[in-house]
């Protein structure tokens, strides 16, 4: 199989943030047949650029693609360093355990910015983690979504926010935590 065909792939998932439809990869390719399409579709699969779901729905498998690991930074005081290539991973690998469970949101507010947490940042979330005391959680509390670090006591749930210009939540009638932040990205 031609990289070309995934470079293809990966182009179009950039510019349209979704992956092609049938048709739209019969052009993609230049390829006169959907039969054409599902045998591409198969090949990336088994070679692992793709996934296709229970439902047929496919996705990429990497979303940011290798990056060189060239060893350590002293974030301390400052020591004789060599770049050297240690390996290569990508971001997916480090970052993400459960990708069908694995999304990101953009952050508004300043409620978590003492945990170094902005606006603008994105998280990245995890909806089949069970929350512990401690982790920074997205729930749904009395209808409305928000961030916050997680502590129960007994029966008792508190959403606590990272500034003090904030009051603990205690959710009046329900609480929903939909998933557990896993990582913050931001760009500079």
């Amino acid at each position: 199989m031609k990289s070309e065909h995934s470079d293809k792939l990966i182009k179009f998932y950039k510019r349209h943030k979704r992956m092609p439809g049938y048709r739209e990869m019969m052009e993609l390719f230049g390829f006169r047949s959907k039969n054409a399409v599902f045998k591409l579709i198969n090949k990336l699969v088994e070679r692992g650029i793709i996934t296709k779901d229970g439902e047929g729905r496919l996705s990429p498998t990497r979303l940011f693609g290798e990056i060189k690991v060239l060893g350590t930074v002293e974030a301390g005081f400052p020591s004789a360093a060599e770049e050297e290539l240690q390996d290569t991973m990508t971001l997916d690998e480090w970052l993400i355990n459960n990708k069908e469970a694995t999304y990101m949101l953009k952050v508004k507010g300043d409620s978590m910015i003492d945990a170094g947490i902005i606006e603008g940042d994105m998280v990245l979330v995890d909806r089949s983690k069970t929350p512990k005391n401690g982790d920074i959680v997205i729930a749904e509390v009395d209808g409305g979504w928000t961030m916050k670090y997680f502590r129960k006591t007994g029966n008792k749930v508190e959403l606590i926010p990272a500034n003090k210009k904030y009051n603990t939540i205690i959710p009046r009638e329900d609480m929903r935590v939909a998933a557990v932040v896993i990582s913050v990205i931001r760009k500079y």
